[in-house]
């Protein structure tokens, strides 16, 4: 398997788990405190689920039906997905940094960014990887 086909599955099932753990406690109270203790409003509580879940949702649905959707359609919504998981991770880098969020409520009690730096660099170069592939693909014909 290819660096990125590892890499999307590994964004896929994360993104999705993370955003079905939203529902059980702790992650659920957790998650709650984030979003109040940072001031971001309760619509970014419904939405950083919803995102989670839905790009998840995506990937899945492209990575299993790979073959079945045109190869354009296939990199828009992958690119799509890798961007919505890079804006969702810089909002969680500025709920890691925000003074008012305290360690014992973020994942694995790490008040440094660590989490979603790394998964924003993973979707970042799933990105570039994308790019890559349609730019030699173009190029070939």
């Amino acid at each position: 398997m290819t660096y990125n086909k590892i890499t999307s599955w590994f964004l896929a099932i994360s993104m999705f788990m993370f955003g079905i753990l939203k529902f059980v406690n702790p992650f659920k109270g957790w998650y709650s405190v984030q979003i109040t203790n940072s001031g971001l409003g309760q619509l970014s509580y419904a939405m950083g689920i919803l995102g989670e879940i839905a790009v998840g949702l995506t990937l899945f649905l492209c990575l299993i039906n790979k073959q079945k959707i045109p190869t354009k359609a296939y990199y828009q919504l992958t690119n799509i997905s890798f961007f919505i998981i890079i804006v969702m991770m810089l909002t969680g880098v500025y709920v890691h940094l925000h003074p008012n969020v305290h360690s014992d409520v973020l994942p694995l009690k790490i008040k440094p960014p660590y989490i979603p730096i790394f998964f924003l660099l993973i979707a970042f170069s799933n990105i570039i990887l994308n790019i890559q592939l349609i730019t030699h693909k173009t190029n070939k014909k």
